[in-house]
């Protein structure tokens, strides 16, 4: 009875989930519009017939690509709870939950939480089969539907819905290593109970195919920077062949994206250019962050703007999770400035803040919170602080040894990183943030480049992409002798810090458990080779009824 129940939730959610997709469609952006104005009630067969019944669906496929950083608890899933995000970055050698909820507690903890029946890890799983049915739909719906439209604009459609699929694909391999492997549209008449899962080397074939037809029909410059361009499919791929262990491919998808129309951002520009700051952090700040805003940095940004339409579609809560709780901190107010309201559900490890050298603008005070002045806010009271203070002391941050168990005194003034830091200074209680986000830099790609040349023994070269990425920070030059791949992941760390999906680069060169270990006080102490991947969620082994799904080793 439980298997069938499944196999109903399951066929159920199927088809919610293109029914949502299809009725919600998604948002506008805020640069050029993405709103498409679909009827109350919409059916494939209404929306399926012209370019912008398709644009529509693909919109629904970027609001699944944006979920990444909002919550996945809630009626629609996108709500404040816990942030997807956090699977794929907390437990590792440079973040620790250091006021953890549930799923921060998983990652710390691993062990008995890290089990096939946690909802957290199940509902991530659902999500990407969820974006990758909806990929599906618009793939197989483009090649069998009769549209007034050209084979560019054709194409192209399929090449953004084929780079979401490979990119969910992305997500899967790494969180669960084999998957099973579906490239048709799901429909209530065709529900499987036999998926097998298919080796990586099958899957990464899959990858390949969608983002090579990807390069080849993605404009070099989208309409706006919420949408992938050929870029976005090149650097996906040059990360994909390291994958492969096919670094010469790597090498040479990721010199034509650095040869593209992008450079790394080294001075100055936009919104707070005549403030105090540095240029590596210009590129994070909400109005600096799409391209036609001077971003020459970012190949794929997230788009969010408030109040546009219906506001799920455009929040996220990365600034909830990784902004420190400083408003506990006797006196010191809640302020815009100071980056609005966080829970500091997460942070970065002691080793992670130790190991920029002093000049290392990257660790600076516009990059990771240093302190706290009393009169930077005019609702600061430094006469409730313990003992009383004066206008213009300050309260520096306290870096410590990582632990779930630090005293609030201590938490409260743990640093935090700058990159998430929104407000809306006529609500500062709200728990979303609506600014544009980057979500794939070039830099990356210089840090791919150089993982791929030391694979093939080229370390004077990696040591000179390295450094293109420390110069703009003014880190000191390194050479050939000082490239390892422990240097390029401590140098990933330094640049992507609380950024990048931290856990993939561990596991794609064989070290998460090592440098968790060595580098993490919190999760280093209990995690075993088994938690390098997730367990497949029993909901899926269960629905399974005509084929036994195997379970990853350990679970």
């Amino acid at each position: 009875m439980r298997k069938l129940d499944n196999i109903i939730r399951i066929k159920n959610t199927i088809q919610r989930s293109l029914v949502a997709v299809l009725v919600l469609c998604v948002t506008a952006c805020s640069e050029e519009d993405l709103t498409e104005n679909p009827p109350n009630i919409v059916i494939a067969e209404q929306l399926f017939v012209d370019a912008a019944g398709f644009q529509s669906v693909l919109n629904g496929l970027y609001h699944e690509v944006r979920k990444e950083r909002m919550g996945s608890t809630g009626a629609d899933e996108t709500n404040a709870g816990d942030v997807r995000f956090s699977l794929m970055v907390n437990g590792t050698d440079n973040v620790f939950g250091i006021n953890p909820g549930p799923s921060e507690r998983l990652t710390n903890r691993l062990g008995s939480l890290n089990n096939p029946r946690n909802g957290f890890v199940r509902r991530i799983f659902d999500w990407q089969y969820k974006a990758i049915n909806i990929a599906n739909t618009i793939v197989d719906r483009a090649k069998t539907t009769e549209v007034d439209w050209t084979e560019e604009e054709k194409n192209r459609i399929i090449a953004e819905a084929r780079t979401i699929r490979a990119w969910a694909y992305r997500h899967l391999t790494y969180l669960w290593g084999d998957v099973p492997i579906n490239l048709v549209e799901s429909q209530g008449i065709n529900i499987r109970t036999d998926w097998e899962r298919e080796p990586l080397s099958e899957v990464y074939k899959v990858m390949e195919d969608d983002l090579l037809f990807a390069e080849q029909w993605l404009p070099v410059e989208p309409e706006n920077s919420g949408r992938v361009s050929r870029a976005v499919a090149q650097h996906y791929l040059a990360e994909l062949y390291i994958r492969m262990n096919q670094p010469e491919l790597a090498i040479a998808k990721a010199e034509v994206v650095i040869a593209g129309p992008y450079s790394l951002i080294t001075e100055r520009y936009g919104i707070n250019a005549n403030q105090p700051g540095v240029p590596f952090m210009d590129q994070f700040y909400d109005g600096n962050v799409l391209r036609s805003q001077g971003n020459t940095e970012v190949l794929w940004a997230i788009l969010q703007e408030n109040g546009v339409d219906n506001p799920d579609q455009g929040r996220n809560i990365m600034r909830r999770y990784f902004v420190s709780t400083y408003r506990n901190i006797p006196g010191i107010a809640l302020s815009a400035q100071r980056g609005g309201r966080g829970i500091g559900r997460i942070s970065m490890t002691k080793w992670a803040l130790d190991i920029y050298e002093p000049t290392d603008e990257r660790n600076s005070e516009f990059a990771i919170s240093k302190g706290y002045t009393y009169g930077e806010s005019g609702d600061d009271d430094p006469s409730l602080a313990e003992p009383p203070a004066t206008l213009g002391d300050f309260v520096p941050t306290v870096i410590v040894t990582e632990s779930e168990n630090l005293p609030p005194a201590v938490r409260d003034t743990y640093p935090h990183s700058r990159k998430w830091e929104w407000a809306d200074s006529n609500n500062l209680n709200l728990n979303e943030q609506f600014g544009d986000q980057p979500y794939v830099r070039l830099a990356d790609t210089y840090l791919l480049l150089a993982e791929a040349q030391f694979k093939l023994g080229r370390t004077g070269d990696a040591a000179e992409s390295l450094n293109v990425v420390r110069r703009r920070s003014n880190a000191s030059e390194i050479t050939a002798l000082d490239v390892t791949i422990d240097f390029i992941l401590d140098e990933r760390s330094r640049e992507f810090l609380c950024e990048e999906q931290r856990r993939y680069c561990l596991v794609r060169n064989s070290k998460f458990l090592e440098r968790t270990q060595l580098h993490n006080a919190v999760t280093g102490g209990v995690i075993i080779p088994r938690d390098t991947i997730f367990p497949i969620p029993q909901t899926v082994i269960d629905a399974n009824l005509t084929r036994e799904m195997r379970q990853n080793p350990g679970y």
